[in-house]
């Protein structure tokens, strides 16, 4: 049986980090299920199944991949559980689990840095006229910004641990003589 619960050979705050992370996605996914179901978050309304689905299936797909942090403090991140088929049992290779993270994370970075340059160039005005409304926007999107660096950060402390690198500085190789 697999442990729920953080390994312990996993730093405190990699724990704490990663946990941080399903918490900080979680009041902008609860923004959008406001939205949707009509309650005055915005000024307008979601209209038709399309945007219903893709604003709740936002939400559900941010916090299903803000939770798969959780595997990089946790057994379920270095063996794949059992119930998985033709995977299940086999360890991860830390590159499987560091790639994808990484990557992600500089997605969000990315998303991050173009949601700033919107909001500083008046991309984003219209989502609401009211200031209460848009404070309780802004309080539900702001700990989005936490996500990409607590990711990166957690990734590292993962990489390190499954790899034993400890982080020491790189020095090149001796120059020796060919002959």
């Amino acid at each position: 049986m697999m442990k729920t619960i953080a390994l312990p050979d996993v730093p405190r705050w990699a724990v704490l980090a990663a946990h941080a992370v399903p918490l900080a996605t979680l009041p902008s996914a609860l923004w959008r299920v406001a939205l949707v179901a009509g309650l005055p978050v915005a000024d307008e309304p979601v209209r038709g199944w399309g945007m219903v689905l893709y604003v709740l299936g936002l939400s559900v797909v941010s916090e299903g991949l803000a939770l798969l942090t959780l595997g990089l403090v946790r057994g379920w991140g270095e063996v794949v559980p059992g119930w998985v088929p033709l995977l299940g049992g086999r360890r991860v290779r830390p590159l499987a689990a560091v790639v994808p993270a990484l990557l992600g994370a500089a997605g969000l970075f990315g998303i991050m840095g173009w949601f700033i340059y919107a909001q500083y160039a008046g991309l984003g005005a219209g989502v609401t006229d009211s200031a209460v409304k848009e404070a309780v926007l802004v309080a539900c999107y702001a700990p989005l910004l936490l996500w990409a660096p607590l990711l990166v950060a957690v990734t590292l402390a993962y990489y390190r641990r499954r790899t034993g690198h400890t982080g020491t500085a790189w020095t090149p190789a001796p120059l020796t003589a060919s002959k």
